[in-house]
C-alpha cells in the first residue's frame, strides 16, 4: 500500500514540475472555461478580435487580413505564429525600436506592419482584449522564460540564394489553386501573400527566413510539412519577390486623449 501510495506522490510530482517549467509546459487550450464577469468577457473578445480583426477593427487594418492568417486559430498552434507564453516575454528589448517594449508595443508593430494599418490606443478596449487574451493563453509560462524553439518557425535563410524559378513552378501547383495565381487570395478567407492589401515590407514576414519557416510547417493547407526546406525557401522567395505596400516609417501615430479619472 505505501509502494501505491509513493508512486502516485512521485506521479503527481513530476506532473507539477512539468506544468510548472518554462519549455516543458503544454501549450495552453484556449478551449479552456474562461473566468466568470468581465475578465472573461474581455478574454473571449480578444480571441475574437484576433480572428476576425479586419471585421472588427476596420479602421485599423488596410491589409486583407486578419491577425489569425499568420497566428493560426487564435496563436494556439505551434510552429503557426504561435502567442502561447508571449505575455510572460515582456517587458523586452526590441532590436527594431532600440528600445525595451511592452506587450501592447508588440501588439502595435503587427498593426502597423503586418496589417499595414494603424495601432489601438494601448487604453482601448481592443486593445486591453487582446491583452487579456494573449495573458490568458501564456498563464502556465514562467515570466520570461525563453521561448521554446520547437514552438517556431524561423529558418536560417540558405547560401546560395533559392531559386525563385523553382518557386513559381511549386507555388502554381501547391499554393495557387488557394491564393490565387495573382497573389490576391480570396476574399478574408484566404489572405493575400502580395499587391496592396498584403503585408507590407516591414512585417515578419516580408523576411525570408520568417515566410519559408511559416510555408514550411504550415502549408499547403491541405498537407501541411510537405515541402521540403528547400522548397518552402523557393516558395518564400518567389512570393516576397512581387511588390507590397512600403512601410511609411514617417507617418505618425497618435491616440486620443484619456481624462485622468479614466485611469
Amino acid at each position: 500500500m505505501m509502494r501505491i501510495v509513493r508512486t502516485i506522490v512521485v506521479a503527481f510530482a513530476t506532473l507539477l514540475a512539468i506544468a510548472c517549467s518554462g519549455g516543458g509546459a503544454p501549450p495552453t487550450s484556449a478551449a479552456e472555461p474562461l473566468p466568470a464577469g468581465p475578465l472573461g468577457a474581455e478574454i473571449a473578445l480578444g480571441r475574437e478580435l484576433l480572428t476576425q480583426t479586419k471585421a472588427r477593427m476596420p479602421g485599423n487594418v488596410t491589409a486583407r487580413l486578419n491577425c489569425s492568417s499568420c497566428h493560426v486559430n487564435a496563436g494556439t498552434v505551434a510552429r503557426a505564429g504561435t502567442l502561447v507564453g508571449a505575455s510572460a516575454r515582456f517587458p523586452q528589448w526590441n532590436g527594431r525600436s532600440h528600445r525595451v517594449i511592452a506587450l501592447q508595443d508588440r501588439i502595435a508593430e503587427c498593426f502597423l506592419y503586418s496589417m499595414n494599418g494603424k495601432p489601438p490606443a494601448y487604453a482601448s478596449k481592443e486593445m486591453i482584449a487582446i491583452v487579456a487574451y494573449i495573458a490568458w493563453i501564456s498563464r502556465a509560462t514562467p515570466a520570461f522564460s525563453t521561448p521554446d524553439p520547437q514552438q517556431q518557425f524561423r529558418l536560417d535563410p540558405p547560401a546560395p540564394a533559392p531559386d525563385t524559378a523553382r518557386g513559381a513552378q511549386i507555388y502554381a501547383t501547391k499554393c495557387a489553386s488557394c491564393h490565387q495565381s495573382g497573389g490576391g487570395g480570396v476574399a478574408l478567407a484566404i489572405p493575400p501573400l502580395w499587391g496592396a492589401g498584403a503585408f507590407n515590407d516591414g512585417a515578419g514576414m516580408a523576411r525570408l527566413g520568417d515566410m519559408a519557416g511559416f510555408v514550411r510547417y504550415n502549408m499547403p493547407q491541405t498537407a501541411p510539412g510537405t515541402l521540403s526546406e528547400a522548397d518552402a525557401f523557393a516558395v518564400a522567395a518567389y512570393v516576397l519577390a512581387h511588390p507590397r505596400p512600403k512601410f511609411a516609417k514617417d507617418r505618425p501615430v497618435s491616440f486620443p486623449s484619456r481624462p485622468a479619472a479614466y485611469f
